[in-house]
């Protein structure tokens, strides 16, 4: 029975067949992301990895003043020590510790019986030599008319002048010693030499001061203004000037430039908010350290700053034009030279050796290998893949707490900070 049916056709068992839904709805889903997944749209050209993005910087040349940071101290402007110059038992101290007093104004007391004794005695000896002078004088005028009519004597005549004359001199003795007496009752009441912020007290009520030597008592301070003494090396000041020679501009006085001041970076990094001006600057060499010695003076108004505090002093010595400044971590720095990475304009990244004059604000003052226009990367160096081009995007600082103060990170840790080519 079964030979004699005729066999059915292939394609009519595949006509009839039908799949579920479900099937279809998952073919379609999948055959469309697939689709989707091979849009050209979505690769980069020759099938690769999308260029990496850094930050760039493009550079514009400009006159950028060159900053030097050099150690210093401050000093008080005037320091006074307030001694004992009369001998005694000090009796009071009349001031506050660490307050601020002016000249003139009274510090101790010591004893100032013996002092005023002093002063009755020669007072009383004064008025002695005024009633002998007084008598001497009534006596010379009387017999002057008496020698001229031939009554008295010369020698008599001679006598009475001598004698007023010796009354006069014990008169000038006697005002001398009150002077005197009147001077060492003064020093029994130690004022103040200057104004200004008065020290500790070195001694103590009940303490025998002046007996012998002058006795130091306390030490009074202007510390508003400061002084701030800062050194730099011959080797520098003569670099500076072969660079001065070389083409380099040399900062304007201060009063026609007020960014040629001195600014001050305190021990925790920060910057003192206000400004001073150099007074001098030593003209000779010390022979010992071969530094030179400069002084500027600060204003300190709210007696922040202290004498003796070690200070970090930028001041502003020379300009340079057609410089450009970079941050820290754009430049690579290393004993074989300094270095940045320059962006193409197709997007591909070289190094390129540069020239390092300073720094400023915490970047670096690039003074040569840069041309106007060129980008610099500053940021992405850790996507860098061989020769692949990078797509460049202008590059936003970004501060945080360890950048809030550049000036505060050393130098030296610039040459971490950048790229390792």
């Amino acid at each position: 029975m079964n030979s004699t049916l005729p066999p059915r056709p292939q394609h009519t068992i595949l006509s009839t067949f039908t799949p579920p839904a479900g099937w279809v709805l998952a073919i379609c889903i999948g055959m469309t992301g697939c689709g989707q997944g091979n849009t050209p749209q979505a690769a980069p050209p020759g099938g690769g990895m999308p260029p990496a993005t850094v930050g760039v910087i493009t550079v514009h040349p400009g006159t950028v003043g060159l900053v030097t940071e050099l150690p210093g101290r401050l000093e008080a402007a005037r320091t006074a020590q307030v001694r004992a110059r009369a001998a005694g038992i000090l009796q009071k101290q009349l001031f506050v510790e660490g307050s601020t007093v002016r000249a003139g104004q009274a510090l101790f007391q010591i004893d100032a019986s013996p002092y005023q004794a002093t002063l009755s005695s020669a007072e009383a000896a004064l008025a002695k030599a005024s009633a002998n002078l007084t008598q001497a004088s009534a006596q010379a005028e009387r017999l002057k008319p008496l020698l001229e009519a031939k009554a008295v004597s010369q020698q008599e005549f001679v006598t009475a002048d001598a004698a007023h004359k010796q009354a006069l001199a014990d008169v000038a003795v006697g005002r001398a010693a009150v002077q005197t007496a009147k001077i060492n009752l003064g020093y029994a009441t130690v004022t103040a030499p200057i104004s200004g912020r008065i020290g500790r007290a070195l001694v103590t009520e009940g303490a025998l001061v002046g007996q012998g030597e002058v006795t130091p008592l306390a030490v009074i301070q202007q510390i508003d203004p400061l002084y701030v003494n800062f050194t730099q090396s011959a080797s520098e000041v003569m670099r500076l000037r072969r660079a001065l020679d070389s083409g380099l501009k040399r900062a304007i006085n201060q009063a026609a430039n007020p960014d040629n001041r001195v600014h001050l970076v305190l021990e925790d990094g920060t910057e003192y908010d206000r400004t001073g001006k150099l007074l001098f600057s030593d003209l000779t060499v010390d022979a010992t350290s071969g530094q030179i010695t400069l002084r500027a003076e600060m204003p300190n108004p709210a007696a922040l700053l202290l004498p003796g505090l070690f200070v970090r002093v930028r001041l502003q010595q020379s300009q340079a034009s057609d410089a450009i400044t970079l941050p820290q971590q754009a430049v690579t720095r290393s004993p074989q030279g300094d270095s940045v990475m320059v962006v193409s304009a197709d997007g591909l990244v070289s190094p390129r050796p540069v020239k390092v004059g300073g720094q400023q604000n915490g970047q670096w003052v690039i003074v040569g290998g840069l041309q106007a226009g060129e980008q610099v990367m500053v940021d992405g160096f850790q996507k860098l893949r061989g020769n692949a081009p990078v797509k460049a995007e202008p590059w936003q600082s970004k501060p945080s707490a360890s950048s809030a103060d550049p000036a505060a990170k050393p130098a030296s840790a610039a040459s971490t900070s950048g790229p390792s080519h």
